[in-house]
């Protein structure tokens, strides 16, 4: 988990629905570790049994934006981010991420793994679309020895999936979440500023305004 919006929310509902949970977030060769610092506060701030961050170099294959030296989209349409795929795709990450999740969820003895993507502001991403979701769910139930032996029945769980911004952020805010802790920006500076002006800063305060809620984040860089 990077520990933006939708997976900070997707924890809290996990949390409210009686799960236990345990958090799993990587550095994968981004370009910015502004996400693992956000996840650290937020695991702290939410409490979970066990916060492991996996070691996975995905910028030795580059092709992204958020690994390589490629410039990150800012100042664009909403219309315009619902075309074709930016270049903050990574190549195959949520099949890479999930399925260390699986790993650690066989170990476990966990049927049940909790994933913050969302198909409605999902910026043509094709790994956070529920036919994904749904089609490495029943790929996964016949990858483990649990599965095959009956000790695993795997669910993938998306709370925001079919959420907007907007219902993310007031869904989280009834959960007490504090989206201050979080951070969204693919480009932020070297102080943790949010950039403002990429497609997740765009989106992020889209859904703020549409809330009619101000942005905690925001208010910690206010007064510089």
């Amino acid at each position: 988990m990077a520990l933006g919006l939708d997976s900070t929310t997707a924890l809290a509902i996990a949390k409210d629905q009686g799960f236990d949970p345990y958090a799993l977030s990587f550095r994968y060769g981004q370009r910015h570790q502004v996400e693992l610092e956000s996840a650290a506060r937020v695991v702290e701030a939410m409490g979970v049994v066990e916060h492991v961050i996996a070691e996975i170099d995905l910028r030795r294959f580059g092709g992204s934006a958020l690994t390589a030296e490629i410039d990150v989209p800012k100042e664009r349409s909403v219309e315009a981010m619902g075309e074709g795929l930016p270049a903050t795709y990574v190549p195959a990450r949520n099949t890479v991420f999930l399925s260390c999740a699986l790993a650690w969820a066989e170990v476990l003895g966990s049927s049940d793994i909790f994933i913050g993507v969302n198909a409605l502001d999902y910026s043509g991403y094709p790994d956070c679309r529920p036919e994904y979701l749904a089609a490495y769910e029943q790929m996964a139930n016949l990858a483990t020895a649990a599965g095959v032996e009956g000790r695993q029945h795997l669910k993938i769980h998306s709370p925001p999936i079919a959420l907007t911004k907007a219902q993310i952020i007031a869904r989280g805010g009834a959960l007490g979440v504090d989206y201050g802790l979080t951070s969204s920006c693919y480009d932020p500076a070297e102080d943790c500023r949010p950039c403002g002006r990429c497609d997740s800063c765009q989106l992020r305060a889209k859904g703020f305004a549409e809330a009619g809620l101000a942005d905690p984040l925001l208010t910690r860089f206010a007064g510089d």
